[in-house]
């Protein structure tokens, strides 16, 4: 790959496996759609696609590149639900409405991996092996009443783990017990984003990257679009960016906290992390969801952590994920990280997405942050049937207003709170192995791999070549 593409993309690991994706220019002439999308990344490509099949006319405007930021850099993981806790759900909506929001959830992922299989999307890595969340601090009890909570409440499968059995596939004296759901799974998110961006213009739509919107005229059946080169006019607008919105929608852009997470992918660590970590699927391992890790590649190990609601270079954290890793997995030994980068998403107050129809025609799909994978797939089908013929499950979304995040003084809290509680879990987690000194159970050992058959070369993903841009005045410092 052209290390102009790869800074594109933050240097992920993500995007050395980048699959070809043809060039896309700037908007430099006037167009006139059914449907304008503002925001190129997985809630506006999940729209787009979806209006496109019907064979409405659609165009995507991307400031950058198509799933430039987090929509392309996240951890992968695909799950029912959202980022707020099931019972503050409950405490908000009732059961009812809480039971539908979160079938709404499930066919999200579900949405997710059909498209997957039914585009037989190249590069996006489906890995159908579950998802446990384990506890750093003997929170059994907790995580056991949660897997009889969600069968229960919301009919989800979930299986509550022991610690023995824990153990026994995460080879950690760090961890407790976890929740298991075998239904979860986990992706390339920058493959799969790029596979929506393929699927819709194969439909009809028309994506144009380097295109930022400047103004937007709400007024009248055609609403104006206003960018650098061109307008467009459409009969429905949707905002589909994240905090980069910026001055296009201030009430927006204000109901979300930047949090920027940080990311590594380690070199090669072969038979000893097949050792180490025995289970294929996705794990986190405490309550904020910003811990995570998996195996990538075979044998190599993604790992999540550590947020701020600044952009950092991930250069500064990638000593401090490496040195997580050795806590929680010793026997790896010495490891080195191949590939730092961070994200920034963007995080609600109420830690619920942000849906709905800000005026006549004039839509909102944003506020994902936290999980967003399922929860774009849901909103994008959500607001494309309100558009396409009245869908009116958009309204169930109306408890969560815009609810302005604070300001800098917000960010700052939700910083100091942050780290509060790293610290909490921190000490908890102390005296949680004092009270319960643990050895890991016998295993038998892994067999060990034949070497690997040469791969042809029209099997591999293939990666373009583009040519160096030059940034934009606009472009945030180091990108997650």
């Amino acid at each position: 790959m052209a290390g102009s593409e790869a800074s594109d993309y933050g240097g992920s690991w993500y995007a050395s496996r980048m699959v070809e994706t043809p060039p896309r220019g700037r908007l430099s002439l006037e167009l006139d759609v059914d449907v304008c999308v503002i925001g190129g990344g997985l809630a506006g490509l999940t729209i787009a696609l979806e209006v496109a099949k019907r064979g409405w006319s659609v165009a995507v405007l991307e400031a950058r590149r198509v799933a430039w930021n987090a929509s392309g850099r996240n951890a992968g993981f695909v799950r029912p639900g959202f980022p707020a806790d099931p019972l503050d759900l409950i405490d908000k909506v009732g059961p009812a409405q809480a039971r539908t929001l979160w079938a709404m959830s499930e066919a999200g992922a579900d949405y997710v991996r059909r498209t997957i299989r039914e585009t037989q999307m190249a590069g996006a890595e489906l890995n159908e092996s579950g998802w446990l969340h384990v506890s750093r601090t003997a929170a059994d009890a907790k995580l056991a009443a949660s897997a009889d909570f969600l069968g229960r409440e919301f009919g989800t499968a979930a299986e509550f783990w022991p610690a023995e059995r824990v153990r026994a596939h995460l080879r950690s004296t760090r961890y407790f017990g976890g929740l298991y759901l075998p239904g979860a799974f986990s992706i390339n998110p920058l493959n799969y984003a790029l596979g929506l961006a393929a699927a819709a213009e194969a439909v009809g739509a028309r994506i144009f990257e380097e295109t930022p919107a400047l103004e937007i005229d709400p007024t009248g059946v055609r609403k104006r679009i206003t960018t650098p080169l061109a307008r467009v006019r459409a009969a429905h607008v949707v905002l589909a960016g994240n905090v980069h919105i910026g001055n296009l929608m201030t009430d927006l852009a204000g109901a979300l906290v930047p949090i920027s997470a940080y990311s590594i992918v380690t070199e090669p660590l072969g038979d000893r992390l097949r050792d180490a970590i025995r289970f294929r699927g996705a794990v986190t391992d405490n309550d904020r969801g910003d811990s995570a890790h998996r195996v990538v590649d075979g044998d190599r190990l993604l790992w999540a952590d550590r947020c701020t609601v600044w952009g950092r270079d991930p250069r500064r954290y990638k000593r401090a994920l490496l040195a997580e890793i050795r806590q929680i997995y010793p026997q790896l030994g010495a490891v080195n990280a191949e590939y730092a980068w961070t994200g920034t998403l963007g995080a609600t107050v109420h830690r619920m997405p942000q849906l709905g129809e800000l005026s006549p025609g004039v839509w909102v799909l944003s506020g994902f942050g936290g999980q967003g994978i399922n929860t774009t797939a849901m909103g994008g089908e959500t607001i494309a049937r309100a558009i396409l013929d009245g869908g009116q499950a958009w309204r169930l979304f109306q408890p969560f207003d815009l609810v302005w995040a604070g300001g800098r003084l917000g960010r700052a809290a939700v910083q100091v709170a942050y780290w509060c509680a790293r610290t909490r879990e921190q000490v908890q987690g102390f005296l949680a192995r004092r009270a319960h000194p643990a050895q890991l159970p016998e295993v038998e050992p892994m067999p060990t791999l034949p070497p690997e058959e040469p791969v042809e070369a029209s099997a591999k993903p293939k990666r373009r070549q583009r040519k160096s841009k030059t940034p934009q005045a606009s472009d945030p410092a180091p990108a997650n």
